[in-house]
Order: structure tokens, then sequence, then C-alpha cells
């Protein structure tokens, strides 16, 4: 359950109508979604979140699609079950196969239990991976 309530569109202010649009035009689809409409109760928090996240993941040295499977790893390392879906519908609209998912979820799960061991045992740092 939401810890606010979700701003729909008649409740929406002028400024919060204007990052809907925006993001409405961007992404070429009538639906905002529910994080969104959660973070419309603060609208310069929600520009500036929209803002960022449109140059974040817009054009750059990585391709769509890998920024999407990006957003999923860390999604999945951070407990956040909202930017799981959301980030995983948007990996699969960019043409995340099947395969892909299964593959990326297994270097999620390596990551992890590496990570722990690492961690638990206090594994110091290569001087050659050193920058």
């Amino acid at each position: 359950m939401a810890t606010v309530s979700l701003i729909s569109d008649a409740d929406a202010s002028k400024e919060v109508v204007e990052v809907f649009d925006d993001i409405r035009a961007m992404r070429g689809s009538d639906f905002i979604n529910n994080f969104w409409r959660a973070l419309a109760h603060d609208p310069t928090l929600l520009r500036a979140t929209w803002e960022r996240l449109k140059l974040v993941m817009g054009d750059g040295a990585l391709d769509p699609l890998t920024k999407e499977m990006i957003y999923i790893a860390v999604s999945v390392a951070n407990a956040c079950e909202y930017c799981t879906h959301s980030h995983t519908a948007a990996a699969r609209a960019k043409g995340m196969s099947n395969e892909m998912h299964g593959e990326l979820l297994a270097v999620i799960g390596m990551a992890g239990q590496t990570n722990a061991l690492a961690t638990a045992l206090q594994v110091p740092v290569d001087e050659a991976f050193q920058a």
C-alpha cells in the first residue's frame, strides 16, 4: 500500500500536468504509471526526477536495452519490487528475450553470491584491479 495517494489527472496541478504531458509525449503513450503519480505530491521533485531520468536513460554510449537491464539489476539488488517490474516491462518492450532475462537473473544471482563471499572474507583488492 502506498504511503501517499496517487495523484489523478483531475487532481493534478498545472505543473504536474506539464510533466505528465511530457512523459506521455516522450513515451508515446497516455499511460502515467504509479511512480510518477506518487511523486506528483511534490511537483519540483517530480520534474527533477523526470528530467534526470530522461538524461540518464536517453541516447548515450549504452544502448537502451542495456540501460534497462542495468536498471533491473540495481532494482533487484535494492529489493525494489516496483522498479524491477517496471524496468523488466520496459526491457521486454526494447527486445529483451526470455533467454536474455534468464541470463540477466543468473548474473545478478552470481554477483550477489560472490559479493557476499568477498565481503564476508574481507578479501583485499588486487593491486592490478586498482585504478
